[in-house]
């Protein structure tokens, strides 16, 4: 049986997390057209008969200016110190290797380049870029859309050639290591993403103080959404706080989907100044899962 991890590594807005959930059949990672929507690793299982594959998605690679990007980029250098196998996931075009954050992920025996988005493109333009990553000395390069879903079995088959034999790391039945309310939080994080500007969701952090299961009744879900400035906070609240609803309703409609039940969704807004640049306060958000 083949068993191990597998680290999705790229740069931001690759499609690192479409793949994802793509590979595993359930959107755990949240998902929008921003880059950096990811910020801390999400794990992903997907099990089968003969191996079990646990894939963690990363954070874009970038050169941090605070200390959130600093964690972020922790993040990735953990993930690919844990993995079996990387899994560089790049877009249809030749960049020059050694001159960014992509050399140092391919200085590795076990690394599978996935050319993403080659639906994008004309076909004619992909065998430059299939060659150009060949010749980088990866293990092999799978040029796949995730998007349409298109190359992903013979993109799993890459990642199960390099895996190690050996025994499931979890039961068959468990898709991921991370409590729900973890998820829960990442959805709201997407909503989010998906219904303001530029700066709001990236100046924006998700809190889930309470999640409480109730027989019979709608599960109790109440969070807080941290912004560094009041002007943030009067722009995601809204008018007469139409647009703090609005948000809530995009996000209720997510998390009962994932959760497959219906939710009490209860959001509030506070101003925590400077916070992408307060370390001990990043430590206790972001603390394992």
């Amino acid at each position: 049986m083949k068993s191990g991890y597998v680290a999705i590594v790229g740069l931001p807005n690759t499609g690192k997390s479409t793949l994802l959930n793509v590979l595993t059949g359930v959107k755990l990672s949240p998902v929008s057209p921003k880059p950096q929507t990811t910020r801390q690793r999400v794990v992903g299982i997907v099990n089968s008969p003969d191996h079990q594959i646990l894939f963690l998605d990363t954070p874009g690679i970038l050169e941090p200016r605070y200390e959130l990007q600093r964690f972020m980029k922790q993040e990735i250098a953990r993930a690919q110190a844990d993995a079996d196998v990387v899994l560089l996931v790049v877009e249809p075009a030749v960049p020059n290797l050694h001159s960014g954050p992509l050399e140092t992920v391919l200085d590795r025996r076990r690394t599978v380049v996935a050319i993403n988005k080659i639906d994008r493109i004309p076909e004619s333009e992909l065998p430059p870029v299939v060659e150009h990553y060949t010749r980088s000395g990866c293990s092999s390069v799978v040029p796949i859309s995730a998007l349409k879903q298109s190359g992903i079995e013979e993109l799993r088959n890459a990642l199960l050639t390099l895996l190690p034999n050996g025994m499931p790391y979890y039961p068959q039945d468990q898709m991921t290591t991370q409590p729900e309310r973890f998820f829960v939080g990442e959805l709201l994080r997407e909503a989010v993403f998906m219904s303001y500007g530029e700066e709001i969701p990236y100046a924006t952090i998700v809190e889930i103080a309470e999640f409480r299961e109730q027989p019979g009744r709608k599960t109790l879900i109440r969070a807080t959404v941290y912004v560094e400035r009041e002007s943030q906070k009067g722009i995601l609240i809204g008018r007469q706080g139409r647009a703090l609803k609005r948000l809530g309703s995009r996000a209720r409609r997510e998390v009962e989907i994932f959760l497959g039940q219906p939710v009490y969704l209860e959001l509030t807004v506070e101003t925590r100044p400077g916070w992408r640049r307060d370390q001990a306060f990043i430590r206790e958000r972001f603390q394992d899962n």
